[in-house]
């Protein structure tokens, strides 16, 4: 297991390499630049700055420059937030980024894993065609139009919850977000949950459990659960990927002052470090929480640990 792991970090490094190179060309190919709204200061200033900033520099020496930095632990200085670091602000709004995406993901996998169960039990019944048509409202509703519909109703109309972030002391600010992050990852957990834990009440140990006069309950719970749940387990890795970059959106739409809230605006304001900073602190986020379910994977599945 420890080969294995080592093996899958030093192959992600490539992929981090290569998510460092292509961000940072897109992003300097970008029109416009992070002083281009400072129109009052004079030429020598702007040259002063661009020098302070290497920005005077060729473009491939400012990105060895820059890779240099990234390998030592050096994200840059942000070009608008003056007098502080990309690494300080991750480290700053990182925790409401998580809180946000984790209770996300929590919910996601309780009540998916819950719709999913229901709607295998009682399969061509009315349930698991309301759970089946739920599932599929989520998965065609991305999250921008989700998370507007939601705060037009609750929050405007019928006044439940608050629409904003920063005036609204309590933990009710966190549940709109929090649903309109977490819903299409309920829908996609709910429809996996119910096509494997069919396929595995169908196997031929499930019947042998049948014919010992088992309970339902008692198979689904000791015998058919854990097996169902690894192909729920393998989608962890792409979920959590798709809760961490939709928190950009969710966060942008809330005022929710995470990680994805600052890169929509170093994104506006050509903050390069800025940009570049978020997206090789996600990739490599990504990238570790990919491997920690894959271990995972292994743990659960003999089989698995047994090829590795």
């Amino acid at each position: 297991m420890l080969r294995y792991t080592l093996r899958r970090l030093l192959g992600a490094i490539p992929t981090v390499l290569l998510v460092i190179v292509l961000a940072f060309i897109m992003v300097r190919a970008a029109p416009g630049g992070p002083f281009d709204a400072e129109r009052a200061l004079s030429p020598d200033v702007e040259a002063n700055i661009a020098r302070y900033y290497n920005l005077d520099e060729s473009l491939p020496r400012q990105f060895f420059r820059y890779l240099g930095g990234v390998l030592q632990g050096d994200l840059g200085p942000s070009y608008r937030y003056r007098d502080t670091t990309v690494s300080e602000l991750i480290a700053d709004h990182l925790p409401v980024s998580m809180m946000i995406g984790g209770m996300a993901m929590l919910l996601a996998i309780i009540v998916g894993v819950a719709l999913g169960i229901m709607a295998a039990l009682n399969r061509t019944a009315i349930t698991d065609r309301v759970v089946m048509g739920f599932a599929m409202l989520g998965i065609s509703v991305p999250v921008f139009v989700l998370a507007p519909v939601f705060m037009l109703f609750l929050s405007v109309k019928l006044q439940w919850l608050p629409a904003g972030w920063s005036s609204t002391p309590g933990p009710s600010k966190y549940v709109l977000p929090v649903i309109s992050l977490a819903l299409p990852q309920i829908a996609y957990i709910a429809r996996l949950s119910r096509a494997s834990l069919i396929d595995v009440l169908s196997s031929d140990f499930i019947r042998t459990a049948r014919a010992q006069g088992l309970s339902q309950g008692s198979i689904v719970r000791y015998h058919a659960l854990k097996p169902a749940m690894l192909p729920v387990l393998s989608y962890m890795g792409p979920a959590i990927a798709v809760i961490l970059t939709g928190s950009v959106v969710i966060e942008e739409i809330f005022g929710i002052p995470g990680v994805g809230q600052f890169f929509v605006r170093g994104a506006l304001n050509r903050d390069y470090t800025l940009v570049l900073g978020i997206v090789i602190f996600y990739a490599v986020l990504i990238v570790l929480l990919n491997l920690i379910v894959d271990l995972l994977y292994g743990l659960i599945d003999p089989r698995i640990r047994a090829r590795r």
